[in-house]
């Protein structure tokens, strides 16, 4: 049986802005992969899988994705064969107010000290 537009559009996209609860988004947000590509798509951009440079399976990566999707997170849009995935800022934004941007600094803060302290360790050159 052929999927209906509406359920295949939901899909894509997860729950309702109003539908949005935190108890999701913040565990969806708690793993450093899914982290991270929230940081990559951060700026407004819009990702094919194959565009996030990850070294991971396919299958670890979609699953990433769903997670992230189904806590409403992002969304993803077809184009041709591939699904392009963008974060949902604004109804993020609307319903959790401070949020993603707290998660987002906190997350390039613990970054940048992971970086200092490689950088510490490395040779001078």
């Amino acid at each position: 049986m052929r999927e209906q537009p509406n359920e295949q559009a939901r899909r894509l996209s997860g729950p309702a802005r109003g539908e949005l609860t935190l108890a999701p988004v913040l565990a969806a947000l708690s793993d450093p992969v899914r982290l991270e590509i929230v940081r990559k798509l951060a700026d407004g951009c819009e990702l094919s899988c194959g565009s996030f440079g990850f070294p991971l399976a396919k299958s670890t990566l979609t699953h990433h994705l769903k997670v992230l999707r189904d806590a409403g997170v992002i969304a993803q849009r077809p184009v041709g064969t591939s699904r392009m995935t963008y974060l949902r800022r604004k109804d993020l934004d609307a319903r959790f107010p401070g949020l993603l941007d707290s998660v987002l600094m906190a997350a390039a803060v613990a970054s940048d000290r992971r970086y200092a302290r490689k950088r510490k360790g490395a040779p001078l050159h």
